[in-house]
């Protein structure tokens, strides 16, 4: 059943693929014989931004399978949820956490390799080991906040939850183990896609983020799996906490001591992917406060990470394509959204209009090969479609406005854009997603 779950994925994936570009190549050759003034506009915009686009939805559509494994995983945790009380608060503020730490990361290497500071080789460089470092040391500090908040926003809310040790034990283990997956995979795809003459910015975010979605559970069910083993002996585990705290003030220490550039990327980051935690934890509060419709549906947990993940990395995407407009003047830090950037903004809706049906369309398939009661074809891809398309015009504004203004104050909006537009996206599309998923199932009636 696994094996033709995965088969199956694997083949919608490639006919998708075929069948978008199809789609798109052929209305724009129609087009071109109609005098319509939108028409003719529209063929103009996609013949030249038609790499862009085909770029990003490849990446969006490998992220959709990517952030599905994530979603079966987690359809499929509900063990680890009811034995662990809390931890579905903890989720996506780790899931977040990752994308926010490592897409900022991805970020950072595409500005400096589009202003050619930094080289597409695998070569020792004071740039590369300076954000290798930070993204270390605030996957660290972060995970020790996340689990702090996590606890706090059960004690706040009235969630039954464990220990705060449990909770800091799980998310600095799970951080680590999921770091040392994803420091050389960001410099992989980052790296080599420039190489290769693809865009960054369409490629990367993206990628890593649904790397980072992936990876993230894994990590959490074998900091969970450790945990149980540690339990077994309250002395080595109260000795293997403490060895961790150790590693994180170490790992702060060091950092404040560093160059003047890294300890700049974690001034200028930390502020914001605290409060990027705080936002990514309150997402989990809203999913815990729903745990019992999600548990009963099995479906929505699976489209969860999917449509978190693929809302999150098509905001990326515009973050980091205005962030690289800006810091090589194509774009201008006004207040008013000019052509490149309506351009984008352009780009982000077709994207948006593709992908959202897809993602539907892939969390109810899933769940009925893997013989799971789904919610019906037709109320999964509605539910997606709908909530998309009242997210992303809102975040499109939102990442226009935190980009333009952290450049025009002097700040990098590689170190602002991402995690800040990705974390709002996080609690704003779990607003979303569970009030048309309550107003759709019936829990909400008007």
């Amino acid at each position: 059943m696994i094996r033709q779950c995965i088969l199956s994925i694997l083949m919608f994936f490639a006919n998708a693929v075929v069948f978008i570009f199809k789609f798109i190549e052929k209305p724009t050759s129609l087009f071109d014989n109609r005098s319509s003034k939108f028409v003719k506009y529209f063929s103009e915009f996609y013949s030249e931004h038609k790499r862009s686009i085909k770029e990003g939805l490849i990446a969006l559509l490998i992220c959709a399978v990517g952030d599905l494994c994530a979603g079966i995983i987690l359809g499929n945790m509900t063990y680890f949820l009811e034995t662990f009380p809390g931890l579905l608060v903890l989720i996506p503020g780790a899931i977040g956490m990752r994308g926010n730490i490592f897409g900022s990361f991805s970020s950072r290497l595409s500005t400096n390799l589009h202003i050619g500071i930094l080289t597409p080789e695998f070569k020792k460089s004071d740039v590369l080991m300076e954000n290798i470092t930070v993204s270390f040391i605030l996957t660290l500090v972060l995970s020790l906040f996340l689990a702090i908040i996590a606890k706090l926003i059960c004690i706040i809310f009235g969630f039954e939850s464990m220990s705060l040790i449990d909770f800091m034990l799980i998310s600095l283990v799970a951080g680590l183990v999921s770091s040392l997956i994803m420091l050389p995979i960001t410099m992989l795809i980052s790296l080599k896609s420039f190489q290769n003459g693809w865009d960054p910015d369409n490629i990367t975010t993206p990628l890593i983020a649904a790397f980072g979605d992936l990876f993230t559970l894994p990590a959490i069910i074998v900091a969970i799996l450790i945990l149980s083993l540690l339990n077994y002996s309250l002395i080595l585990k109260y000795v293997v906490f403490v060895l961790l705290i150790v590693i994180v003030l170490a790992a702060i220490y060091y950092g404040f001591n560093s160059s003047e550039e890294t300890k700049s990327i974690i001034k200028q980051s930390t502020p914001v992917l605290f409060i990027c935690s705080v936002l990514g934890v309150f997402a989990g509060g809203i999913f815990n406060n729903s745990i019992s419709t999600l548990l009963s549906n099995p479906t929505l947990l699976t489209l969860m990470p999917l449509f978190s993940g693929e809302s999150g990395s098509i905001v990326s995407i515009l973050g980091a394509r205005l962030s690289s407009g800006l810091h090589s003047g194509l774009i201008e830090p006004i207040l008013r959204p000019k052509k490149n950037t309506l351009y984008n903004f352009l780009i982000i809706i077709i994207l948006a209009i593709i992908i959202y049906p897809i993602i539907g369309f892939m969390a109810d398939e899933s769940s009925y090969l893997l013989g799971v009661m789904g919610l019906g074809f037709d109320k999964t891809i509605f539910i997606s479609l709908a909530s998309g398309l009242i997210l992303i015009p809102i975040m499109m504004v939102i990442v226009f406005y935190v980009s333009t203004l952290s450049y025009r104050r002097g700040y990098d909006p590689d170190n602002i854009v991402i995690p800040i537009s990705t974390s709002i996206t996080d609690s704003i599309s779990s607003l979303i997603l569970i009030g048309v998923s309550l107003i759709v199932t019936g829990a909400i009636v008007f």
